[in-house]
């Protein structure tokens, strides 16, 4: 493995650039696919580091760049990825970095992930002596507006030329203390589906409701129904969610309308439970209105697949974390139901996505992602530096 206090001491030199990295794109954050100013600052950073066969406009407008070592050995390829993209959140943090573009703001970390693998792309262009191999470097677009862009730019081939035999990634995680690396192999994140129920009904005056069919009672009774579907259809030793988050009908308070709109996300781990959430919703939304005297229709999209981490790769991870911040500081945690589109990536390779805690109460970062006053403890991307640095490293020397 290789020497974590010469990685330490380099990415100790390393932060201050990380940092300025993160504040430059936490000031200027743009939305999925719309990426434009973030590749061009990315592109201009490798072209500065020497970084070879640099491409830009994949996938709309992700960048990737090569780096290979000169010490003889195996030449292994892996890919590392990052994401650019930024919500559609106005920023309420009074710093100085607060983001300049209304209603656009880094309210998950993408700044960081993409200041942390320009940081690798300074140290592994510094110690091309030191590896064998070759390092891709993945700047994605979009992982925040699905169909997202890990799809797109695996579509146009960044798996290959060099062909990829590995992949890793990382997020930042302000449920989880600064120090604290999280990892974990199988299932760490879910599938992300989502539904639409448009119910057909009959309208008219809300005094003569025996002369309409009502698809808002209708509505009603198929949220509840379908809260039903995970205690009892569901194995109680798998795991599934089901949201009914819009309710859409109607606007005037005695007029009953024609039709009623209902909207959900659906999160599972097992592929045979997503089959079942599909079919179970189609039928239990279709036989509801039908036993009522109205039609649906369903549209149910399958969005990203869960997120499953190669054991082995899962547990170079966390020896590569344990040299960053000592064994006791890597931790466990049950499968998220929150998604990511990284787990494309782990479809086509093998590889893992640890989380690097980013949480610190008492200088005030507590905001949880997606919030508008979310923030990071700045700390937290030394840590996952060194860890991909190490982990990196470490997978291309093992033979």
């Amino acid at each position: 493995m290789p020497q974590v206090d010469s990685i330490r001491q380099d990415v100790d030199e390393l932060m201050p650039g990380l940092v300025a990295d993160r504040r430059h794109l936490h000031e200027h954050p743009e939305l999925g696919f719309q990426e434009f100013e973030t590749a061009a600052f990315v592109k201009d950073r490798l072209e500065q580091l020497g970084v070879e066969d640099i491409r830009t406009g994949i996938g709309v407008t992700g960048v990737t760049g090569l780096i290979t070592g000169t010490k003889p050995g195996s030449a292994k390829n892996i890919l590392v990825r990052a994401d650019m993209d930024a919500l559609p959140i106005h920023e309420e943090n009074q710093v100085e970095y607060k983001s300049q573009n209304p209603g656009v703001m880094h309210a998950c970390g993408h700044d960081a992930h993409t200041a942390i693998l320009l940081g690798l792309a300074r140290y592994l262009s510094d110690h091309k002596d030191d590896f064998s191999g070759t390092v891709k470097l993945c700047f994605q677009p979009a992982e925040e507006l699905p169909p997202g862009g890990a799809q797109a730019m695996i579509k146009e081939g960044v798996l290959n030329d060099p062909p990829i035999e590995a992949v890793f990634g990382l997020h930042m995680a302000n449920n989880d203390p600064v120090g604290k690396i999280i990892v974990g192999s199988g299932p760490v994140m879910a599938a992300a589906d989502g539904y639409t129920i448009t119910i057909h009904g009959k309208g008219g005056h809300g005094a003569y409701p025996h002369g309409c069919i009502d698809p808002v009672a209708i509505g009603a009774q198929i949220v509840v129904a379908l809260q039903s579907i995970v205690s009892r259809n569901v194995d109680p030793m798998d795991a599934a969610v089901v949201s009914n988050c819009v309710f859409q009908s109607g606007e005037a308070f005695n007029v009953i309308p024609d039709t009623a709109v209902l909207k959900g996300t659906v999160r599972t781990f097992k592929l045979e439970t997503r089959d079942l959430m599909e079919e179970r919703i189609t039928k239990v939304a279709t036989d509801i209105a039908e036993a009522m005297g109205a039609t649906v229709t369903v549209d149910y999209v399958r969005g990203y697949p869960p997120t499953i981490n190669d054991e082995a790769m899962t547990e170079l991870a966390r020896e590569a974390g344990a040299a960053a911040v000592g064994a006791e500081n890597v931790i466990s945690r049950p499968p998220a139901m929150g998604a990511e589109d990284f787990s494309y990536f782990l479809e086509e390779k093998p590889g893992s996505y640890f989380f690097v805690g980013s949480k610190n109460e008492e200088k005030g970062f507590i905001w949880g992602h997606h919030h508008p006053k979310f923030d990071i403890d700045e700390e937290s991307m030394g840590h996952g530096l060194t860890a991909m640095a190490m982990g990196v490293l470490t997978y291309l020397e093992r033979e």
